[in-house]
């Protein structure tokens, strides 16, 4: 602790620790070795009334009655029970349910209804303050369809999941996750640092263009992908599982969603002509996040592609090319997204 010169001059200055001790040094010295209470407040520097009033602490309640007390300081705003509404509301609800235009919880709308529901008004900076020693933090939210069916979700996890991973043992089959997304010049992500309310420019181009891109994963890590110039069709996709087939010694069992060309009689019929090898099954209707395939385009989107300078769709092309061969040679990444906590379920099944 660094010397402060006004202690020398003033008692009041000290640190409450430092005065504490202080505090018992004096009174022990006049109680105990019966020095004079005028000769210990010269020594000190401190007024008679002071160490007298120490000496009276003393008699009353001993050594822990010299132990220095924090300021009482104004009542807090936010009582305990705010903070559980707080804790409840945000949890249990969105600020659609109070009349917002929004499913987001903002600390603007956290301030006012703080005032709406208690008359009590706060700045956003401590309702923050507050949210934190709940546990809550913001976050970038898992957005889910309306449309999903949780019955049909609860079906696929406890009685189509199950009845994947028997048949998977019983043809010697790996399991593939698969799933297409259109990549485009203007694809965007990420954050700068720049001065305060001024935005800085990033240079951009404003082309038009992009890739459709198939991909698959599996449990063991392994990434298969394909670059398209058009939309994904029937035979495109036949194309695709053509080349999974030929890729791997091992039958196939793929899991996909219900796009129109995965449910098509072409594919239908590709797949009956080929179920030695392969086999296709559905994931719940509107439930993209039971899809490990999903963080792919997380992956190459929002963390690499978004963030990189794209000049025109031949510069998209080669970028995208080279972040599907990064991910690709990245196992550890790829097994990642079977860590998630709406992709566990997939190791239920030891396929790792």
């Amino acid at each position: 602790m660094i010397m402060n010169a006004n202690w020398i001059r003033d008692g009041r200055e000290l640190p409450d620790e430092t005065m504490e001790y202080l505090r018992q040094i004096a009174v022990h010295a006049i109680v105990d070795q019966h020095r004079s209470p005028g000769l210990i407040a010269d020594i000190f520097h401190m007024s008679r009334s002071a160490i007298y009033r120490w000496l009276q602490w003393y008699r009353e309640g001993g050594d822990e009655a010299l132990i220095s007390k924090p300021a009482p300081g104004a009542p807090a705003v936010i009582t305990p029970l705010i903070e559980e509404w707080l804790k409840w509301t945000i949890l249990h609800s969105t600020p659609v349910d109070h009349g917002y235009d929004t499913e987001l919880w903002t600390l603007k709308i956290l301030v006012s209804l703080l005032e709406e529901a208690f008359e009590v008004h706060v700045e956003e900076s401590t309702v923050a303050n507050h949210l934190h020693d709940i546990k809550l933090s913001c976050q970038v939210p898992n957005y889910r369809s309306p449309g999903a069916d949780p019955r049909e979700i609860e079906r696929y996890l406890t009685l189509t999941w199950p009845m994947i991973g028997r048949l998977a043992k019983t043809m010697g089959a790996i399991i593939v996750f698969e799933d297409e997304a259109g990549i485009g010049i203007r694809t965007r992500s990420g954050r700068t640092w720049g001065e305060v309310n001024s935005p800085p420019i990033v240079p951009a181009s404003d082309r038009r263009g992009g890739y459709p891109v198939l991909s698959a994963i599996t449990p063991t890590g392994e990434l298969f992908s394909r670059i398209l110039e058009q939309s994904v069709d029937s035979d495109q996709y036949i194309d695709f599982l053509r080349s999974l087939l030929d890729q791997q010694p091992h039958p196939m069992l793929v899991i996909t969603d219900h796009a129109s060309f995965h449910c098509s009689k072409k594919v239908r019929d590709f797949v009956f002509a080929h179920r030695q090898r392969l086999r296709v099954f559905f994931l719940p209707r509107h439930a993209p996040h039971l899809n490990p395939a999903e963080q792919v385009w997380n992956e190459i989107k929002h963390r690499h592609l978004g963030r990189e300078p794209i000049l025109n769709k031949e510069d998209l092309l080669a970028r995208l090319i080279s972040n599907l061969n990064k991910l690709k040679n990245n196992t550890a990444r790829i097994l990642s997204f079977f860590h998630l906590a709406d992709t566990q379920y997939v190791l239920s099944l030891n396929q790792a």
